[in-house]
């Protein structure tokens, strides 16, 4: 690949995770702290994503893959996308929020799969030339919420200014990317579009209980995208965004670590590994405290890099060797929806149900709501270990 060619998909993972990075993780701060939203409305919120993820595929595999060139479209949605958020960023009420932030959602989630589509498609040896190019999307996560928690701005609306801003600038930027032209030809089947191809994995026992622990893993992971940032701010914790940015920097940590935790450990550990440290961040979570024990906060968020890749990105790599060549896209978006659709929908509802419950007017019983996570991961836990025998795949 050509030096230009792979600066500019760098570029467009920097601008993607700038736009996302600079309101994900705060929504659930500015809804309470400024729209005075209650815990079921933060949950609907973020649920949006989860809602987007479940159509993201459709809409990529029908309209990117055979129609327009993705480049095209990725430009399109995220025009669209910088209107959306100025309408977003009129409204009070956080009702009416909802459905700007799902249109919003709608119009983003589906350039996860256009970026990778993009990128992959200029290279020879994706499973090297990829990581260096993805991790710039890491890179733009640190740097926007370190900006957001240098300026103090986690509870304005400005976190939003900052996304529709970035959003033009990467909408326009996406029509000077390589052209990525659509593959596909002839009538979808109803199976490609489903991508139900890869539901033959589910013969296998293994595969059937990775499927569903990551379904359940994911409402614990749910938790933690809509309530750690005002944990944190209520725990006494300052700078919390900058601190939080400290998980992402343990992500790329743990991320190089892999190839050599897979050859020393083998796949079943390591998700083990994850599901352990999944426990131990959210009983952190809980009993920590930024004046007394702010130690705990800080292992909590640093332990990012460990639940995140250690399942998730380990995951993929499972799911990847489990499919084998011809259902490797189909397997990978049944994860996907798995994880970023079903798992985080329900957790999302979850979790705001789970604050509105530990709530006593404007206060929050955190120990009580991070214990709920805690639990769901033991169990998780529990049903891996006992269930998930792979012999072929836990040392490849």
């Amino acid at each position: 690949m050509r030096i230009t060619t792979r600066i500019q998909l760098m570029f467009m993972m920097f601008l993607m995770f700038s736009t996302w990075g600079a309101w994900y993780g705060q929504m659930g701060k500015y809804l309470f702290t400024t729209l005075h939203a209650n815990g079921d409305q933060i949950g609907s919120a973020y649920a949006t994503f989860s809602i987007a993820s479940i159509f993201a595929p459709f809409f990529v595999g029908l309209i990117a893959d055979r129609y327009f060139s993705a480049q095209k479209v990725m430009g399109v949605l995220n025009l669209l996308g910088a209107v959306i958020l100025y309408f977003l960023i009129q409204t009070k009420d956080p009702d009416t929020f909802f459905w700007y932030i799902l249109a919003y959602t709608l119009t983003f989630a589906p350039n996860l799969a256009l970026s990778s589509s993009i990128a992959m498609n200029q290279m020879r040896a994706p499973g090297k030339e990829f990581p260096p190019i993805r991790v710039l999307g890491t890179v733009a996560w640190i740097v926007v919420t370190n900006i957001v928690g240098y300026y103090e701005i986690g509870d304005k609306v400005t976190i939003f200014q900052i996304a529709m801003f970035t959003s033009v600038a990467w909408g326009i930027y996406a029509f000077t990317l390589p052209n990525t032209p659509p593959k596909a030809t002839g009538t979808a089947s109803v199976s490609q579009i489903l991508g139900t191809d890869s539901f033959v994995l589910f013969k296998d026992r293994s595969f059937s209980i990775f499927f569903v622990s990551s379904v359940l893993v994911c409402i614990p992971l749910a938790f933690y995208y809509a309530h750690a940032n005002l944990s944190l701010t209520e725990s006494h914790m300052t700078n919390v965004e900058n601190k939080m940015s400290l998980g992402q920097v343990s992500e790329v940590l743990f991320m190089l670590l892999i190839p050599f935790a897979l050859q020393k450990f083998g796949i079943k550990k390591m998700l083990i590994v994850g599901l352990i440290a999944w426990i131990i961040r959210f009983v952190c979570f809980g009993y920590g405290d930024g004046i007394s024990s702010e130690w705990m906060l800080y292992l909590a968020i640093v332990l990012h890099g460990v639940c995140y890749d250690f399942f998730f990105v380990t995951g993929q790599i499972y799911t990847d060797n489990k499919a084998g060549e011809k259902i490797k896209n189909s397997a990978q978006g049944l994860i996907t929806l798995a994880t970023y659709g079903i798992g985080m929908g329900i957790g999302s509802i979850l979790s705001g149900k789970v604050l509105s419950n530990y709530t006593n007017g404007e206060v929050h019983d955190w120990t009580s709501v991070w214990m709920v996570p805690a639990g769901i991961a033991a169990v998780v836990l529990v049903l891996f270990v006992i269930f998930f025998h792979d012999k072929k795949q836990t040392n490849s």
